[in-house]
């Protein structure tokens, strides 16, 4: 199990980095904002999976 939670935790950890780096192409304009909408849910539904998976051990 503790392989299992750690594999969660470094997940989750690069799911942050990912939001940082999407943050900067914000913040360049690089994305259309059809293209934003779509992040935004995806980020925030991966991190709560993520998170809740975290919980549940």
């Amino acid at each position: 199990m503790i392989e299992r939670e750690r594999f969660y935790e470094i997940a989750r950890a690069s799911l942050v980095e990912l939001d940082t780096q999407y943050e900067i192409s914000l913040e360049l304009n690089y994305l259309r904002d059809i293209d934003i909408n779509k992040i935004d849910k995806l980020l925030s539904h991966s991190f709560a999976l993520l998170s809740n998976l975290i919980k549940s051990k």
